[in-house]
């Protein structure tokens, strides 16, 4: 019988940095525009699904809240993760930032944790921002929670647009070009200073700059400030990582 074959180790695919990501299991959009700004050596970005509804509404996103600790503790525990983000900004929202950090932290008690609303307050400040273009796909009453929590930390929503859709299919099927639209609609009041883009699904990172240049304004969305958070938060650079002004 032969002897076993010798190796060598080293940190694994996350030897520089491991994040975990929670997905809606409806979102088809977050892990497609992650994809660019983690293709990097060393690290690694784990993900892992938390069952949710097709409908968008107050209650389904409640019922979220039971999932999220079985959904963190799909996430490797070989290595203590960098961060950890639960990817849903209605979510966030509706359940509050501190429940889903405590949930998170049953299984990853020593890792940073953020949601998209916790990374967009941090991006807005970051980039100087106040009055807020406010764009979103939900109903009202969703966007409604999300406004007033914004409000609660200091912003003011300059104006305000939305798809007012319910199902998640439809609004990852919302193409660039429309978005494009709404940012640049919403953005073009003077009285604003920035574009929050809200929702994980709604596809945005083809447009981002094309906004920006149209309107001489920041834009934010979802995707993009829950991805540059999670940098931050991991340690890693993020100059030049995604789209927008952001990562500048």
């Amino acid at each position: 019988m032969n002897a076993p074959l010798t190796f060598e180790i080293d940190g694994g695919a996350g030897g520089r940095a491991a994040v975990g990501l929670i997905v809606l299991q409806v979102d088809e959009t977050m892990e497609i525009e992650f994809r660019s700004i983690f293709e990097r050596a060393g690290v690694a970005l784990y993900h892992s699904r938390i069952p949710s509804s097709p409908e968008l509404t107050a209650a389904t996103i409640a019922e979220m809240k039971a999932e999220l600790p079985r959904a963190a503790s799909l996430l490797p525990v070989a290595r203590p993760l960098d961060a950890v983000a639960y990817g849903c900004t209605s979510g966030a929202t509706v359940i509050g930032q501190a429940e889903v950090a405590k949930a998170v932290r049953q299984h990853h008690p020593n890792s940073p944790v953020t949601d998209p609303i916790t990374a967009v307050t941090a991006a807005l400040r970051k980039l100087g921002c106040r009055r807020i273009g406010f764009l979103t796909p939900y109903v009202a009453h969703v966007s409604t929670a999300m406004r007033e929590l914004l409000e609660g930390e200091g912003f003011e929503i300059a104006s305000y647009a939305s798809f007012e859709q319910s199902t998640e299919a439809t609004v990852a099927r919302i193409t660039e070009a429309s978005v494009l639209d709404a940012m640049t609609g919403v953005g073009s009041t003077a009285e604003a200073d920035c574009v929050f883009a809200s929702c994980t699904n709604l596809r945005t990172f083809g447009v981002i700059e094309e906004a920006e240049a149209r309107l001489g304004k920041p834009v934010i969305t979802s995707n993009q400030a829950l991805a540059w958070h999670l940098l931050e938060l991991a340690g890693l650079d993020a100059t030049g990582a995604g789209p927008g002004r952001l990562f500048a």
